[in-house]
């Protein structure tokens, strides 16, 4: 099981955002929803690590969040809110959840699990990952964003390409070369490898 916790940065000097983040996050696949613990934090129960890897990195894209992942048990049977939830991958994701906040953190997501040493190797590959989603373009997020409304999964996907060449008023060299430059193709061959060490790291 994983526990994802999600903490606002700067929220005593701005605006609340969790009404926002609540918004955006309402159509995840969860056991149990997210909803705001206390403050500016928000937590959800996830079972399937693909969609921790997309949730993760989701949030990162938005900016202004510092995302910790706990994978292990959970207490059965869960509650209905995660906020009296208990186990492991709540201790875990309070854990990790910290440590994301470090200011020596590159990108503030971090990761704790049962398994410390599969924990710590999906930490530093959504780490990266993170990286890439915080340092791509708008140019990149139109790209990569239009093909994924379209289901493309690979970087060649020419015929898909050209479509969204046509949607965004630009030639399929330009879209490729805007692929090409967001790590598109790397980030799509690495999300699997993150769940898979998310997966372990539950133990």
């Amino acid at each position: 099981m994983f526990v994802l916790t999600i903490d606002q940065r700067g929220s005593r000097t701005g605006t609340d955002r969790v009404p926002e983040l609540l918004a955006d996050l309402a159509d995840v696949p969860v056991v149990r929803g997210f909803e705001r613990t206390v403050g500016d934090e928000v937590q959800g129960v996830l079972d399937d690590p693909d969609v921790v890897v997309d949730t993760a990195l989701r949030v990162l894209r938005d900016g202004g969040w510092s995302v910790g992942i706990g994978a292990g048990a959970v207490d059965e049977p869960l509650p209905a809110s995660p906020r009296e939830g208990a186990g492991p991958a709540f201790v875990l994701a309070r854990e990790a959840v910290e440590a994301a906040k470090s200011r020596q953190r590159p990108v503030p997501l971090a990761v704790r699990g049962a398994d410390p040493q599969a924990a710590a190797d999906a930490d530093g590959v959504l780490v990266l990952l993170g990286a890439v989603t915080v340092r791509r373009t708008p140019a990149g997020w139109a790209a990569v964003d239009a093909l994924r409304a379209r289901g493309a999964t690979a970087r060649d996907d020419a015929p898909a390409q050209d479509v969204v060449a046509t949607a965004l008023g630009v030639t399929q060299q330009a879209v490729s070369q805007r692929l090409r430059t967001a790590l598109w193709a790397e980030e799509v061959a690495v999300r699997p490898a993150a769940a898979r060490l998310l997966t372990r790291a539950a133990g």
